[in-house]
C-alpha cells in the first residue's frame, strides 16, 4: 500500500511551525497536542522538523536559554521527506535505516501530511491481521 492510501483514509489538520517561531512556542505546541514533533514549513515546503530530540540537545547545550531561540536555529534541517507514491514499507525502512520517527509525505516540494513510525507500524499490524484473516479462511474452506 502506498503512502497516499494511508494518509487518504486520516482526516487529521497538521500542526505545523515556522523557522521564526520561538523554542518556546513550539515546546508548548508538542505539549498542547501531545505530539512528539512539527514540521517546520516555509509556505507549502517543508524546511525542517522540529522533535523533542531537538528540545533535548538544545537543553543540553544551553540550558533553559534554548527556549529564546528560533525554531530554525535547533531544528532538524534539511528534512528527510518521501514521495507520497512510495510504499509503506519503504517509508518503515528509510525511518529505520535514518533513525526518525517522522516522516513529511510530499508531492514535489509540496508538503502534503506527516506519519509517524506508530502510523506505519498500526498500518503493518492491520495489513498482517488480514492476511492471517484471509489464511483462516482459505484454511477453513479447504
Amino acid at each position: 500500500m502506498s503512502i497516499a492510501q494511508i494518509i487518504r483514509a486520516r482526516q487529521q489538520d497538521i500542526i505545523s511551525c515556522t523557522a521564526h517561531d520561538s523554542v518556546r512556542h513550539a515546546v508548548a505546541l508538542l505539549a498542547e497536542m501531545r505530539i512528539g514533533a512539527l514540521p517546520v514549513m516555509d509556505g507549502e515546503m517543508v524546511v525542517g522538523i522540529f522533535s523533542e530530540r531537538d528540545v533535548l540537545h538544545g537543553v543540553a547545550r544551553e540550558g533553559g536559554a534554548v527556549l529564546d531561540r528560533t525554531v530554525g536555529e535547533v531544528m532538524t534541517s534539511p528534512a528527510i521527506t518521501i514521495d507520497s507514491a512510495h510504499d509503506a514499507l519503504d517509508a518503515m525502512a528509510l525511518m529505520t535505516r535514518r533513525r526518525i520517527r517522522h516522516l513529511p509525505v510530499v508531492d514535489g516540494t509540496t508538503f502534503l501530511a506527516f506519519v509517524s513510525i506508530g502510523d506505519l507500524v498500526k498500518f503493518r499490524i492491520e495489513q498482517i491481521e488480514a492476511e492471517a484473516e484471509a489464511m483462516r479462511e482459505y484454511i477453513t474452506m479447504a
